[in-house]
């Protein structure tokens, strides 16, 4: 399983590594500081769950295999607006 570690924080991904990272990545090249929530899944006591990002903490993203994850362009389109409209309201 793939993961992101944040600051000593490992959270395990599957499928959405790649795409967070381009995201992730593009917001630190501008040093934009930022959160990332997410919904955790019933069967991981539910609620909800969040992450500060800032260009001074770091970040590993960890890929299982040597394949790059190919990019899908639409649903890294839709996860920039939301990433940039989340920081446009704050």
């Amino acid at each position: 399983m793939d993961s992101l570690t944040n600051n000593g924080v490992e959270i395990e991904l599957v499928r959405t590594l790649r795409h967070l990272q381009s995201v992730i990545l593009q917001n630190i090249r501008r040093s934009e500081s930022f959160a990332m929530s997410w919904a955790v899944p019933a069967d991981l006591c539910s609620g909800r769950a969040s992450i500060w990002f800032h260009p001074a903490i770091p970040v590993q993203f960890r890929f299982n295999g040597s394949r790059v994850p190919a990019i899908n362009p639409a649903w890294f389109a839709t996860l920039t607006e939301s990433a940039d409209s989340s920081m446009a309201s704050s």
